[in-house]
């Protein structure tokens, strides 16, 4: 395993560590609040995302896009501008248990991925969304497993402190 390789994934099971303790004390009837306007990505929209993101990360990697039945047409989104918009319907989604699961088992499959991939693999040209800026397939791994899961989960650190809880990096 090359040095960036162990480094991300370091990164992401940092991520997976502290999605953990980010909802490890909420109730169910909590993960579809909506705390304040522009705080409308509450944790179970942002736990199934983050599934969704991984997911599609596997089959970027030669895997198959693989979710629950429903999951994509709750949780797929193209970015800002998309209509589409998490819903405060708490029967809606799935429950907590079950997101947190599926999060660490799309993170599975993402790093079997990634582990199988070479050097060459890796820094050959990939055509994505960023890739005028982030061209290879490396760039759009590392966006995806840090930059990403990270950009969501500073949004559900500052759902937490809307809500009133306490910070949850001090537990990590």
């Amino acid at each position: 395993m090359h040095l960036p390789i162990t480094a991300i994934l370091r990164q992401y099971d940092f991520n997976l560590i502290y999605t953990n303790e980010l909802v490890r004390d909420l109730e169910e009837n909590q993960m579809t609040l909506i705390p304040a306007e522009g705080l409308v990505n509450h944790p179970a929209f942002t736990l199934g995302h983050l599934v969704s993101g991984s997911a599609m990360m596997a089959e970027d990697l030669g895997g198959t896009i693989e979710m629950p039945p429903g999951w994509a047409d709750l949780f797929l989104r193209k970015g800002p501008g998309d209509p589409r918009m998490p819903d405060p319907d708490e029967k809606k989604y799935p429950l907590k248990r079950d997101l947190l699961m599926e999060l660490e088992k799309q993170h599975d499959k993402v790093k079997n991925k990634l582990l199988e991939k070479t050097p060459e693999e890796l820094n050959a040209q990939f055509t994505w969304r960023f890739g005028k800026l982030m061209p290879t397939l490396l760039d759009l791994t590392i966006f995806m497993c840090v930059n990403h899961e990270a950009m969501h989960l500073g949004q559900l650190a500052a759902w937490r402190r809307a809500m009133g809880l306490p910070s949850a990096l001090v537990r990590v």
